[in-house]
């Protein structure tokens, strides 16, 4: 059962506590699948739980009785309790209230047993290891993808074909500082500073004229607690304050398209978490040390001090200097390249990577003849520019890598190409439309601009699934986001008793409401949380990658585990105006991948 199965029993059995009545009322002995079920046991993989019915939102001159849960929260103790006799309706362990003779009782006792009965609930419903299905090497859907449809593969070398370790991110880190230092000519103090592999997530924004570092969801606001001036959290009285009274950023200081506006910039590249941790580190060293300077000229100069570890080649001596230290998963790589070509596919590549570079890592990943898996290579391609000029044309390399002069009037199997735009690809290649599947890992530069813009399908490989996934599996993460939905739809219906000892009771709530937001955000980051959910909102960066992601994954070898023939559905998720009835939310839930037995062979 996925968490979807266990909001959707749970939402439905708290509308049929307050309302005596579930919405779609139906003889008790169908048998018939709904967000709760009517009996005890298993059935099509839906763990089925009874029912209960309870009081209303407090009709007037009722109340639970006397004998009701006692006017404290609800703790682990409380769920070991002796069961009810045999033939008491409602949930085990939940006493059953009575509308004949109940006795008044003072608000506060109420709301505390709603409360309790609210809890005690969601200890009841959830399943022991409810998500245990949940597996990193799943390939989840944005859009419906038939795989028998598509006949050409298209990838990106960096973080897609060739995956690196954090070794990488930590040398791009002391590389890119020390060339702040030496060639920037900044304070010397900044050498202190290591670099903190847990302190930033990909798909964060920067400030650039405040040098604040931050998340911001979807709808542009900033999440609450998640802004950092240097490597200090800034309290959210103060973040409101400098924008304005508010924690929205508006559309025209926000990132542009690609992710570069005038005032703010989005990090949404892996190899940007170095970058990130720079800002942070320079800013730092400053305020500590109450030195004045200009966090404008700070970013650039930093950005370039990044950029000069790549454009100088050290990133790429590195790498080329110890494979086995800095590529990861180089043996499913090739396995991934075997299994598409034996099936008849056509296979391409397009990087910004220079040729020397990408040899030396696909040789060590695929052996010699890696040129042979692929229809078309093309390197230093200059994405995001690629797939929006029109002008600049290709050049073909030789053997050694050197440019040649020749006019390029074909692409050829086995032959480098350097440079070009997706037109002229295009117009010399035929491959167009939905039966071409991309594969990238940045948002803006691999695939925004081939969805919108040209229709290709796109796969977007996201290395932190495999680390979120892990987090979701939790017991501790099932609870408290359980807990915290259904405390928000208890507060939600109760809010209509504004007395003032009500209102006491609801500060309480909003108080453990809060702390929960908190604790699952740092079980992702301590920092900045998960990169794909702000509080209840998806993130800026998850919105993006809906957009322009029919697909995505934690690595290239996902597909390893599903047929050439295999089609992804997106699950179908209600709409807020929209009863959550699905079926695949209901029975299926984190079952719907093909890691059942009967699918065991596809790897």
């Amino acid at each position: 059962m996925s968490f979807k199965a266990v909001g959707s029993a749970l939402t439905r059995t708290l509308w049929t506590r307050g309302q005596r009545t579930p919405p779609a009322a139906r003889p008790p002995k169908v048998n018939r699948l709904s967000t709760t079920c009517s009996v005890s046991g298993k059935q099509q993989g839906c763990d089925k739980t009874k029912s209960c019915s309870s009081d209303s939102d407090r009709p007037s001159g009722e109340g639970p009785s006397p004998s009701s849960e006692p006017p404290h929260r609800f703790t682990t103790a409380d769920k070991k309790r002796p069961k009810e006799p045999v033939g008491a309706p409602g949930v085990n362990g939940v006493r059953r209230r009575s509308y004949t003779s109940a006795a008044p009782v003072s608000q506060s006792t109420y709301l505390w047993a709603r409360y309790n009965e609210t809890k005690r609930l969601v200890h009841d419903i959830i399943p022991p290891g409810a998500c245990k299905l949940l597996n990193s090497s799943t390939i989840y859907a944005n859009n419906e993808v038939d795989l028998a449809e598509v006949d050409i593969y298209g990838f990106d070398y960096d973080y897609t074909l060739a995956m690196y370790s954090n070794a990488l991110e930590k040398m791009i880190y002391n590389t890119a500082r020390n060339f702040l230092i030496k060639n920037f000519k900044y304070p010397e103090g900044i050498q202190r500073y290591d670099y903190i592999p847990n302190f930033a997530v990909r798909g964060l924004h920067y400030d650039i004229q405040k040098g604040l570092l931050m998340k911001i969801d979807a709808f542009h606001y900033i999440q609450a607690g998640t802004v950092y001036r240097g490597l200090s959290p800034v309290p959210d009285d103060e973040v409101r304050q400098l924008y304005g009274g508010t924690f929205h950023i508006p559309l025209q200081q926000d990132s542009g398209f690609y992710g570069k506006g005038p005032k703010i910039k989005q990090f949404m590249d892996i190899f940007s978490i170095p970058e990130m941790n720079l800002l942070a580190a320079a800013n730092d060293f400053f305020i500590s040390n109450d030195i004045d300077y200009d966090p404008v000229h700070l970013f650039k100069d930093v950005s370039e001090a990044v950029g000069m570890v790549h454009l100088q080649g050290y990133m790429y001596k590195w790498v080329m200097g110890d494979l086995d230290k800095y590529i990861l998963k180089g043996e499913e790589t090739d396995a991934v390249l075997h299994r598409l070509v034996n099936k008849g596919k056509k296979l391409f590549l397009i990087t910004n990577s220079p040729f020397r570079f990408v040899n030396k890592g696909m040789t060590h990943m695929v052996g010699k003849n890696w040129r042979d898996f692929f229809d078309v290579v093309i390197v230093q391609a200059e994405k995001p520019h690629f797939f929006t000029d029109c002008i600049k044309p290709f050049r073909r390399l030789d053997s050694n890598g050197d440019l040649q002069w020749e006019k390029i009037k074909s692409l050829n199997k086995g032959e480098i190409y350097k440079q070009g735009n997706l037109f002229d690809f295009l117009r010399l290649t035929g491959w167009t439309g939905s039966k071409v599947l991309y594969f990238g890992d940045h948002l803006y530069s691999d695939l925004a601009d081939l969805m919108l813009r040209h229709g290709w399908r796109t796969a977007a490989i996201v290395p932190e699934l495999e680390r979120e996934t892990q987090v979701v599996s939790t017991d501790r993460y099932a609870v408290s986001l359980t807990w915290l939905q259904a405390l928000t739809g208890l507060m939600e219906r109760l809010q209509i008793h504004r007395d003032s000892e009500s209102q006491k009771i609801f500060e309480e709530w909003q108080q453990e409401r809060e702390e929960l937001r908190v604790m699952t955000k740092n079980l992702f980051n301590p920092q900045f949380g998960s990169i794909f959910r702000t509080c209840h909102n998806p993130t800026y960066f998850s919105r993006r990658l809906s957009r322009f992601s029919d697909i995505y994954m934690a690595s290239l070898s996902c597909l390893l585990n599903y047929d050439e023939s295999y089609t992804f559905y997106p699950r179908r998720t209600p709409l807020q105006h929209e009863a959550p009835l699905w079926m695949d939310q209901l029975c299926t839930g984190c079952m719907k991948t093909p890691f059942l037995e009967e699918m065991s062979h596809i790897r």
